[in-house]
């Protein structure tokens, strides 16, 4: 072969094997390229799990802070709900005695004696008030009223003196009380049939 035509291909295969790593390092750079959107892809993947990770979390915190609040809602009403009837069983045991008291007042009324009427008075006023301040209140039924199973109860049942008092309360035997706004004892009534 000729000194030229060596050349030429000497020039031709250098050219060709420059041009394979040309050609290889485009494959290299869209390899390059299509990891690097791989790469990104994972990120958002972890990005989206951590981020959705993050709102179970903060869902969760929510809801226990929310059930919290309640819990102390709750507490605070049977709190006070456990003030206002603290006193509920020792009134209750005052009850009969409050009922005696009436009755004595009642029988001494009768009487001539004016000093001890006004005494009596005065301590059996000076105890209701004292009961009152407590939070202690009489249920008020009248002879007349509309029986209401709800706020009275019926020890027993007698023919009606009138049209007028059927199913109505003829007598009331006990007072009834309350607590607040809780009956603690019922009143006894008479009821017309």
């Amino acid at each position: 072969m000729s000194k030229k035509k060596k050349e030429a291909t000497a020039n031709t295969a250098t050219e060709e094997v420059l041009d394979t790593p040309n050609s290889g390092s485009e494959s290299v750079q869209e390899n390059d390229t299509s990891l690097e959107d791989q790469g990104q892809e994972v990120e958002q993947d972890e990005t989206a799990v951590l981020e959705e990770a993050l709102q179970k979390e903060k869902d969760k915190f929510l809801r226990l802070f929310a059930e919290f609040e309640n819990y102390k809602k709750r507490t605070t009403k049977e709190r006070i709900e456990l003030f206002k009837t603290a006193n509920q069983e020792v009134l209750q045991a005052v009850l009969p005695v409050m009922d005696d008291f009436d009755r004595a007042m009642a029988a001494i009324k009768g009487s001539e004696d004016d000093d001890l009427a006004k005494g009596v008075l005065l301590i059996h006023n000076k105890l209701r008030e004292t009961l009152k301040s407590k939070g202690l209140e009489e249920v008020v039924v009248a002879p007349g009223d509309v029986f209401n199973a709800d706020d009275h109860e019926a020890i027993t049942q007698i023919p009606a003196p009138s049209d007028d008092l059927k199913g109505k309360i003829v007598d009331v035997v006990e007072k009834g009380y309350k607590l607040g706004e809780k009956i603690i004892r019922f009143p006894k009534v008479v009821t017309g049939q």
